[in-house]
């Protein structure tokens, strides 16, 4: 057997740990924080990095998505000396996607420009909702009209590709609030829209203290308007809650959604590498606190693990059957190296309950599989 080279696509997620105010519905890797050790986090990242470089395997990194907490805390001077020394580590594509996470509320917006210059050429704002009372009650920091400036502000500087962030089921919404949030977004213009239902999760403020929210048949009411309402304006739902003009779907998401590969670096990351030689994929994460990343006597790598065989099917359909769009099946073989005939009992299944179409080449979750979206995942257990 000759040495086959590693030919699936390679990410890489940056997390940026610290926010100004922890939000009570967020369960993600964040931090409250005054003073943000800025220049010692960048090199440790970069460390972190030429750790791992040698799983790039020769590859060149396609997308890059900067998460957090909030990103956009960071001065643009540390993203372009990132940016810059990340290229000497593993190169980065021509063409790459680089996205980051900006909140309204954090900054003044000539850091806008100033991430532009470095490289950053998506940017992705979390709005949540541009009506005062819901914002207050999901304990954000900006205001309606700071959220509508820094869109604009984004826009002005030259980022084409523009997501904004929008949430819907929130304490207290009607059906009409709901719409008129989502309106009120449509007419910024984005090239993308991240529209998702608030969910209550364990370890939240809210979790310990629920606020009231919508009724479930307001819920369907809203969803039903909302895709209608996207649709029309040109935005293809691509994805779960992802929705997205022609040619400006996040391809930094796909790459997770298709199973691709991507390196991790910053507190709490995770990462996922395929060793095409060895039939192998490695789930990887970063130690969670950022104390302990920054920590020069402790490893960058809290745990990794090769995934068994037996979950490599739902490894597999937990993320493409999330993708409103043909599935290859080649691509199954190709990412999990299993034979088709591995999932064969289960796609039956799932096509018999109607969650699932399939032609010679491609599955296809149908509008019922997308509705019951666990239902048809379990099948793959």
């Amino acid at each position: 057997m000759g040495h086959s080279p590693n030919t699936i696509p390679l990410s890489l997620y940056i997390h940026v740990p610290w926010c100004v105010r922890k939000c009570p519905y967020c369960d993600f890797n964040s931090h409250e924080s005054r003073h943000i050790p800025e220049a010692e986090y960048v090199a440790a990242l970069l460390q972190d990095l030429q750790q791992d470089a040698a799983l790039a395997q020769g590859r060149e990194i396609k997308t890059i998505f900067i998460g957090g907490g909030t990103p956009s805390l960071f001065s643009a001077a540390s993203y372009d000396h990132l940016l810059q020394q990340i290229h000497h580590i593993v190169p980065i594509a021509r063409d790459a996607e680089i996205t980051m996470e900006a909140n309204p509320g954090t900054f003044e917006y000539e850091k806008f420009a100033g991430f532009r210059k470095a490289g950053i050429n998506r940017l992705s704002i979390g709005v949540q909702s541009f009506a005062e009372d819901k914002l207050q009650a999901l304990g954000r920091i900006h205001n309606r009209s700071e959220a509508i400036n820094a869109i604009k502000a984004a826009r002005d500087v030259g980022f084409e590709k523009l997501n904004i962030d929008l949430m819907h089921g929130l304490p207290g919404q009607t059906v009409s609030e709901a719409l008129a949030d989502l309106q009120q977004a449509v007419d910024l213009q984005p090239t993308h829209l991240s529209w998702y239902q608030l969910t209550i999760e364990p370890n939240t403020v809210f979790y310990s203290k629920p606020p009231t929210l919508p009724h479930d048949d307001d819920l369907g009411d809203i969803e039903d308007a909302g895709f209608a309402l996207l649709e029309h304006n040109g935005f293809n739902r691509y994805e779960t809650s992802a929705f997205a003009l022609d040619g400006f779907q996040c391809e930094h998401n796909l790459n997770y959604w298709r199973f691709g590969d991507y390196l991790a670096i910053g507190a709490g990351a995770h990462g996922k590498i395929t060793d095409t030689e060895n039939k192998t994929i490695t789930r990887y994460q970063k130690t969670r606190q950022p104390q302990d990343y920054l920590d020069n006597n402790k490893a960058f790598t809290a745990k990794q693990n090769i995934v068994e065989s037996a979950d490599l099917p739902f490894e597999f359909f937990m993320n493409s059957l999330r993708l409103h769009q043909p599935i290859e099946k080649t691509l199954f073989n190709e990412r999990t190296f299993l034979p088709l005939s591995t999932v064969e009992p289960p796609v039956l299944q799932a096509i018999e309950k109607q969650l699932l179409s399939e032609t010679d080449l491609h599955w296809q979750t149908t509008e019922l599989g997308q509705r019951f979206l666990n239902t048809l995942l379990n099948l793959f257990h």
